[in-house]
């Protein structure tokens, strides 16, 4: 059975469309379905892979016609990239959320809260996070683009915050995309064997190494 994505942490399953006359704009119509279908698409992911999903699956799961996907997205790697990027800019917000208004010292304790964040988004949601830590891989270049831009785009985030703090030496921002990148595959490997446990316990240990790899570039 093709397990559901937990409400809430990076979709939201809209209310059923009401059936016959109603009021509610194109707009509104397009926008719940669009939401339907990226969650259909992103479920269908974690169960089959990429090769294993097509647009007439998708529509079914979604309870809406081929014809309306069409009118949401012209194929289904649209749709694919669209839900990507929606969990991307979850990701986002919440290791920003972490951040404190002032600066603070970036130890092992704090990066390693930065990075238990990073891992309880995923651990919210296992469903979403096979489906765009493991399976995204099996769509080529494009999403190996995507990606690229994502994880650059959280090491920059991380190396602005640290360097907000007094007293913090400037490090390569390569620095900070090879932990972001190791942490990935570390959570990616973790999702694709549950037995081995929560990918959250990640979290301590990685401070350590992170900590030690960036005090070892600044000197």
């Amino acid at each position: 059975m093709t397990a559901r994505i937990t409400e809430g942490v990076f979709f939201t399953t809209p209310p059923d469309l009401p059936r016959g006359r109603h009021e509610l704009s194109r707009d509104d119509v397009l926008t719940a379905q669009r939401e339907r279908l990226m969650i259909a698409t992103t479920e269908l992911m974690a169960n089959s892979g990429y090769q294993g999903v097509g647009v007439r699956q998708i529509a079914k799961r979604a309870r809406i016609s081929p014809a309306a996907f069409y009118e949401c997205f012209p194929d289904k790697d649209a749709c694919v990239f669209a839900a990507y990027g929606r969990f991307i800019e979850v990701l986002l917000t919440r290791i920003r959320g972490i951040f404190p208004v002032g600066s603070f010292a970036w130890d092992r304790h704090a990066i390693a809260d930065i990075v238990e964040g990073y891992l309880t988004a995923l651990n919210a949601d296992p469903v979403v996070a096979r489906a765009f830590q493991v399976e995204m891989d099996a769509l080529g270049r494009r999403a190996r683009v995507q990606r690229r831009a994502a994880l650059v785009g959280m090491s920059e985030v991380l190396k602005a915050e640290r360097e907000r703090a007094p007293g913090n030496p400037r490090v390569p921002l390569s620095a900070y995309v090879g932990a972001v990148y190791a942490i990935r595959q570390l959570a990616s490997d973790a999702l694709d064997e549950p037995e081995k446990g929560s990918i959250v316990a990640l979290s301590a240990e990685a401070g350590v190494w992170i900590e030690a790899m960036l005090s070892a570039v600044s000197n």
